[in-house]
């Protein structure tokens, strides 16, 4: 198992620091990366090679990256995207800048990233058939559902789980695994708004008046500060799954890699419950849906 070498983006903290001490403790070899290496310190200790990588960087600067992070170890055979945050801020209130910015690391970002590693994936499994050579990003609970003051941030993951639809079946053919993490709400510092680790940040424009106390965007902010630090779901076992499952190991042995890494019972109660909820809208509009269709046809 030691011929296998992680790429993971976002891992100064959550789930890819998570993704990369589990690896390193397997004998994997991990290239760690960060905007800044020096919040890295955590994992360089636990022996993974560390470097500044910005996923919203130009393709020349990514390219150039990619190939730096594949010559430390000679490969990369696994790709972990963990980069992101969440924009707090209803619809209204957020500006285009800060829509963009967003969009820019949580969509962009993962596809940069697929872009620049798949040469180096690639090279891997041609250079090793029937090992294991996997791309994971990261959606969420938020791929299947949005909400007030969050629609941003999901509508990002949607736009994620989208992306590795299509980016699993453009690699398949070269053996390599995609599959997209759809967690659900798991302990890790993510929800946070101090303390050095945000990811969770709020728009500059507050309109109270109008998004206020009694609105379901001031409910939601609610549930969003009662849920940080306070989240059912596991981090480490999460990471545990996701690296089993990359690596058809333990969980994932004798199995597919999934398109889909649903994690948490409340990601598939939701998920389930979202299925659900279409299939009976299908239902309910079946005779409008087909009337539409060409006489003709």
């Amino acid at each position: 198992m030691s011929d296998m070498v992680w790429l993971i983006t976002g891992a100064s903290s959550g789930f890819g620091k998570a993704i990369a001490l589990e690896a390193l403790r397997r004998g994997h070899k991990v290239v760690a990366t960060a905007r800044n290496s020096a919040k890295l310190s955590d994992v360089k200790q636990a022996g993974a090679a560390i470097m500044d990588l910005d996923v919203t960087s130009d393709e020349e600067t990514l390219t150039a990256k990619l190939a730096g992070a594949n010559a430390i170890y000679g490969k990369i055979t696994h790709v972990a995207n963990a980069a992101g945050y969440l924009l707090e801020g209803t619809i209204e209130e957020a500006s285009n800048k800060e829509v963009f910015d967003t969009f820019n690391t949580n969509v962009f970002g993962t596809f940069n990233i697929a872009r620049a590693s798949a040469p180096h994936l690639r090279a891997a499994a041609a250079a090793s058939p029937g090992r294991s050579v996997a791309l994971a990003t990261f959606g969420s609970i938020g791929s299947w559902r949005s909400g007030p003051a969050v629609a941003h941030y999901c509508s990002t993951k949607w736009a994620v789980s989208g992306l590795t639809e299509g980016l699993r079946e453009e690699l398949a053919p070269f053996s390599i695994d995609v599959t997209v993490v759809e967690p659900g709400y798991v302990r890790t510092g993510f929800l946070s708004r101090d303390g050095g680790d945000e990811h969770r940040f709020q728009t500059a424009r507050h309109l109270e008046d109008v998004y206020g106390e009694g609105t379901e965007a001031a409910a939601h902010r609610a549930a969003l500060q009662a849920y940080n630090r306070n989240q059912p779901g596991d981090v480490n076992k999460c990471a545990s799954v996701i690296v089993d499952v990359l690596t058809k190991e333990g969980v994932g042995k004798g199995k597919e890699v999934p398109l889909r890494l649903v994690l948490g019972t409340d990601a598939y109660e939701t998920i389930k419950g979202k299925c659900d909820d279409t299939l009976k809208l299908l239902a309910d509009w079946e005779h409008v849906i087909k009337s539409t269709m060409r006489d003709d046809a």
